[in-house]
């Protein structure tokens, strides 16, 4: 890992910021901006027929983690992979992986964080300002392979709409935190600057943590020494970046691009040694004309570029370099409203190139080439509203082989998959609304799904790729209902996810070291429900909530009745919060069943209860805002692991989830 004396820190700067910003006499007040829910609502209703969670401002403050997976984790029907604290993805409804849509502002996310447990997802939650999470079938203007979801990073590095008057403005935000679990430090600025005419954005940030503190003592050997703490080891990480934005604004649009980078080195906790170095840059570009007078109101258009690469290495020695480089075309219109139908229609090319070279490259260089149309309309009664998409695809697939490796040989897969969606909102009165969504997904297999052929330690597995693979079909219905009075409201979430040829990596020679495991396809099926609400109990000069939670997903093999593996079990959690002017207090409990239902072989995890608490504070004068806060996690330092980890497998006892950690911090807003 990189020297931490030549680590940039950003953490002092904004906190010089903060103190300075504290001088002045401060108001109480809250803030009033209500933002729009854009994922899966191309039409920006104010219903929506699919579930859809929205992590922003002091809730996006309080659940921040290092990475995404565990910054979501907890949230109705989403869990993460947990591969120790710096690389976790979202698990949606008990789908991980390539059926899960990591997007950068509705584009796609070119990383390798698919591939393998162990790879980061190359988005920082220290640097967004909204995260939304599109759960169940209305996913296809994203791509028939999220069937399980999509989650959308939504950052301010190219606006949308003028921040400023014809006078200009400089706004801007600026974080400072630690922690005492991994002692962190961590830092953020970003900053806006503009008139009516144009925005300039610029963020930085950085992170840096030590091992993670857990309930029981681990053994680690480094240099040929081990000793024994209640830490987890190889934990540790630095994280670093930054980017430039700008928008141009005209009578009818905009034009906006930002250059983004993000540099990271951590440990890989699998391995007492093992580390990875990740860089990654992406160059976005995005405008919009609107106001047309045709049969088309606007056309949006979004171009990225990403160059993604990491470095595994063993003791200090480099071993294995991954690189992803790709980019991604979306054009979407607006059509002209028909009477009470209203509709998108949208084409969007994708191109990606993947090569893995060293010791650990156990999949060929690779080449994907995708272009899609797509078509969402919507049809308005005095009910409610009635909705249909479709989607239609073209992928191609090429084994490039390998320039050292007589393993990988030259091949090519093409593939048409089709999808279509059914949805409708019945609002049955001002208070309840009834939604049901019906979609027929297919998905073309990946890369490594087809082509891998070697050992991946990081799942401690033999793997061998299917170049006949076919499409992944799944039928999928969703069928919801909300209720809401007031501050008092609850939701309830019945899913099913029918696979007929479902893309399994499956035991087919445990006798062998690593155990061999072959992608296959077979019938499979997800269910499950989620359920959320809110009870107002007190509303006398400030307010008292309870908030509820519960989700179940249950998975298995169709024909075998096999349980799938690394699924959540039954989750239950509580949150009392209250709230009196800027002054905020909360505290809340997950409990966690245990999970049996495994596969053959498998370990179950025991269940577990873990408590959690917090504080905030909002001050506000004029246009300036001063929030401090502080984070209790894992109050009575539980020892739990989790059931989504393959090192709850792979490594029986090496990875519990962290234990007690207070987290405190400042936020300027201005």
């Amino acid at each position: 890992m990189p020297d931490p004396k030549t680590f940039p820190s950003f953490s002092r700067t904004a906190l010089a910021v903060l103190a300075l910003a504290a001088l002045p006499a401060w108001a109480q007040e809250e803030p009033t901006l209500e933002a729009v829910t854009v994922t899966g609502n191309p039409l920006g209703a104010q219903d929506l027929m699919a579930p859809v969670l929205r992590l922003e401002r002091d809730e996006l403050v309080l659940r921040t983690r290092p990475t995404l997976g565990e910054t979501l984790d907890g949230t109705p029907g989403v869990s993460s992979t947990y591969f120790g604290p710096n690389a976790s993805r979202p698990v949606i409804r008990g789908l991980d992986g390539d059926r899960i849509r990591v997007l950068s502002n509705g584009g796609a996310s070119q990383d390798v964080s698919s591939l393998s447990y162990d790879h980061a997802v190359t988005l920082e939650p220290l640097l967004v300002e909204r995260i939304e999470v599109l759960r169940g079938p209305a996913t296809l203007q994203y791509g028939g392979s999220a069937v399980g979801g999509v989650v959308n990073v939504i950052d301010s590095r190219i606006a949308r709409e003028p921040l400023f008057d014809a006078g200009g403005g400089v706004s801007g935000k600026a974080d400072v935190a630690g922690a005492t679990g991994n002692h962190e430090q961590s830092g953020a600025v970003l900053l806006d600057a503009g008139t009516r005419r144009y925005t300039l954005h610029v963020d930085a940030m950085s992170r840096q943590t030590q091992d993670v503190a857990v309930p029981l003592d681990i053994a680690c050997t480094r240099g040929g020494v081990t000793t024994t703490a209640r830490r987890l080891c190889n934990s540790a990480s630095q994280s670093w970046g930054g980017a430039l934005g700008g928008t141009l604004y005209f009578e009818r649009g905009y034009l906006g691009a930002a250059l983004s980078t993000q540099d990271s080195s951590y440990g890989t906790v699998a391995e007492d040694e093992v580390s990875i170095a990740m860089r990654s840059t992406r160059l976005a570009l995005e405008g919009e004309l609107r106001d047309f007078s045709g049969p088309l109101r606007s056309v949006q258009a979004q171009f990225s570029r990403s160059d993604y690469r990491h470095t595994e290495s063993d003791a200090g020695v480099a071993g294995t370099l991954f690189k992803n480089q790709g980019h991604e075309l979306r054009l979407q219109a607006r059509q002209a409203r028909w009477g009470a139908l209203d509709g998108v229609l949208g084409l969007q090319f994708e191109h990606n190139e993947f090569s893995a070279d060293g010791t650990e490259a156990y999949a060929p260089y690779s080449r994907t080439r995708a272009g899609a149309a797509f078509a969402h309309e919507e049809y308005t009664t005095a009910w409610g509203r009635l909705s249909a998409g479709a989607r239609v695809e073209n992928v191609q697939v090429e084994s490039l082989g390998h320039p050292t490796l007589v393993t990988f040989t030259p091949a090519t897969r093409s593939y048409t998959p089709t999808s279509q969606a059914l949805g409708a909102l019945w609002k049955t009165s001002p208070e309840w609304q009834v939604t049901g969504n019906l979609s027929w997904n297919e998905r073309a297999p990946k890369d490594y799904e087809l082509f891998a052929h070697g050992e991946h330690v990081a799942t401690n597995a033999y793997e061998i790729g299917n170049p006949d693979l076919a499409k992944e079909r799944s039928s999928n219905v969703d069928v919801g209902l909300g209720w809401q009075r007031g501050a008092h409201r609850a939701q309830l979430q019945l899913f099913q996810h029918q696979f007929s040829n479902y893309i399994a990596l499956e035991l087919s020679n445990p006798s062998t070291v690593p155990p061999e495991y072959r992608y296959t396809q077979v019938p499979a099926r997800f269910s499950g429900v989620e359920a959320s609400g809110n009870v107002r109990l007190l509303e006398r000069g400030g307010s008292l909530d309870l908030g509820l939670r519960a989700d179940s997903v249950r998975a298995e093999n169709s024909s075998t009745g096999q349980p799938l593996p690394r699924i959540a079990p039954l989750r239950l959690g509580a949150t009392l919060h209250w709230q009196q002017g800027g002054a905020g207090a909360r505290v809340g409990v997950d409990q966690l069943a245990a999970q049996d239902r495994v596969p053959d072989g498998q370990l179950p995890t025991a269940g577990y209860t873990l408590w959690h608490a917090a504080l905030t504070y909002r001050l506000r004068s004029g246009g300036a805002q001063l929030l401090w806060y502080a984070r209790l996690d894992n109050l009575g330092d539980t020892l739990a692991y989790s059931a989504n980890s393959i090192l709850t497998q792979t490594a029986p006892g090496r990875a519990p989830l962290p234990g007690r950690s207070l987290k405190a911090g400042l936020q300027l807003s201005f």
